[in-house]
């Protein structure tokens, strides 16, 4: 999908100023490898969920400098004439390779990797955070409350809730990703093909003289699709007897049964008992309730152990600001230089903060599938070239006594190549093959990993080769004071 916004301009001032300096140094024609990656899952969930890479390939397939961001970056004095130069010619070149949209991703590994000219490669930083690290904590966030519906539809209710225009439109894109069935943003269903989902507001009701007559109205404006709002003055005395009376006065002579009736405040679990009650007794075993108002994972998840009698959950605020979490976290830092001649010396951040040191070299990442059970077993991240065969011993590595070999496992390239040469050699599937591929990769983890407490740790293990050229940097071996 093709955005009519130019961001070229969407980053930070140091990606300009430090583009500019390599311009003018030694390591000008240097290429760099950058590793984006994240250092927790939100919520200390089990698994994170990847999303926004279309937006981050438009993003790049449209990289362009207009003479007003020219004179613009002229007007601040900092920057040569050959970098204004540059910039008024740029070509983006660089090659780059990420997870694909909807897989579960792990902390520490790398899920986009940028090789190119050190100035473009750092100029990219700002858009790809931002981009990846907005709609992967939605799609996490909303992965996490579907997978507490036990199956009930989830729509996506949060548009006027959601942080700016963008963050509903795409945040509406990440929900789909994370396994709604829809979503109310009518911007976000016409952009990606999603399915638009709503009924009436209170307002609706008030409007008419009384709640029967705002009922009945609808009923025949919208007669094959009756989803009514039973909670604007009293839900049991009024809003569903005279949901009731809509459906019998209005329906019922036109052969047609009605969608359902959505609940928005109160005591949720018991409303719904007693509405589904009502229904029944009414002969309206097949309407379904739909609930809403301010819901997450931890309350759905104990309205349904509670016995609520719900069909359908509307959430809103809570998933698309993923409010549990104010930030995904994920960062973009140098893991190798190459060259003129091809040499390639890996880097390294060292830090007091040893949750901050960072993988070094250029690295593939493997996940390895139990044969027998077609489950997840493990990640395995490794230098470029290397090959993950069975026998293979799995390490912890913090923890290294910790082992365990497997030999009937299937490892697969957990990336894929975007683009070569600045030119996208990947075709984006459409959010529906999106959601379907992450609904089966998501499957593929085992339950424990899917905990909402607690959940067990999915191992993200270091090939020996990295593991050795990560220990020797860290000694100062091979590293420039």
């Amino acid at each position: 999908m093709m955005t009519t916004t130019n961001y070229s301009m969407l980053l930070d001032l140091y990606e300009f100023t430090m583009a500019n300096g390599i311009l003018n140094s030694e390591e000008r024609d240097k290429i760099c490898y950058f590793d984006m990656f994240f250092r927790r899952v939100p919520d200390d969930g089990g698994f994170a969920v990847m999303a926004g890479l279309e937006q981050l390939i438009d993003y790049l397939n449209n990289l362009k400098f207009t003479k007003e961001d020219i004179d613009y970056m002229r007007s601040l004095n900092l920057f040569c004439d050959e970098f204004l130069s540059y910039l008024e010619n740029f070509k983006f070149t660089c090659d780059v390779w990420a997870v694909s949209e909807g897989t579960p991703i792990f902390p520490k590994e790398p899920i986009i990797t940028v090789r190119g000219p050190a100035f473009q490669a750092f100029m990219v930083e700002t858009m790809l955070l931002l981009t990846i690290n907005h709609q992967s904590l939605i799609a996490t966030k909303a992965n996490r409350i579907v997978r507490a519906s036990k199956g009930r539809p989830v729509m996506e209710f949060g548009a006027r809730r959601a942080h700016g225009a963008s963050a509903a439109i795409y945040g509406a894109r990440a929900a789909i990703i994370g396994g709604c069935k829809g979503t109310s943003c009518l911007q976000a269903a016409q952009m990606f093909g999603a399915v638009p989902m709503g009924t009436m507001a209170h307002s609706w009701v008030q409007l008419f003289p009384t709640e029967l007559e705002a009922f009945k109205t609808y009923a025949k404006n919208y007669p094959t699709n009756c989803v009514l709002l039973v909670d604007t003055y009293n839900v049991l005395k009024s809003g569903v007897p005279n949901a009731i009376k809509a459906f019998d006065e209005v329906l019922k002579p036109m052969g047609i049964r009605p969608a359902g009736i959505r609940i928005d405040s109160g005591d949720i679990t018991y409303l719904t008992k007693k509405c589904r009650k009502m229904l029944d007794d009414a002969g309206y075993e097949d309407c379904k309730i739909c609930v809403s108002n301010s819901l997450d994972e931890y309350l759905i998840r104990d309205m349904l152990i509670q016995g609520a009698s719900v069909d359908s959950f509307g959430v809103g605020e809570r998933l698309i600001t993923a409010s549990s979490e104010a930030v995904f976290g994920g960062v973009y830092k140098l893991s190798a230089v190459e060259d003129k001649n091809g040499e390639i010396t890996p880097k390294i951040k060292i830090s007091e903060n040893t949750a901050k040191i960072t993988l070094p070299g250029v690295k593939e990442v493997y996940r390895l599938y139990d044969n027998e059970t077609n489950k997840a077993m493990a990640d395995v991240i490794c230098l470029k070239g290397e090959k993950i065969e069975a026998p293979y011993t799995l390490f912890h590595p913090e923890y290294t006594w910790k082992t365990k070999t497997v030999t009937d496992f299937t490892a697969v390239p957990l990336r894929k190549q975007i683009f070569k040469n600045g030119k996208q050699v990947y075709s984006c599937p459409d959010l529906k093959e999106i959601a379907c591929y992450s609904e089966t990769a998501i499957n593929s983890l085992w339950d424990e990993v899917k905990r909402f407490e607690k959940p067990h740790t999915y191992y993200v293990d270091l090939s020996q080769k990295l593991w050795d050229l990560r220990n020797s940097l860290l000694k100062g071996d091979n590293r420039n004071d």
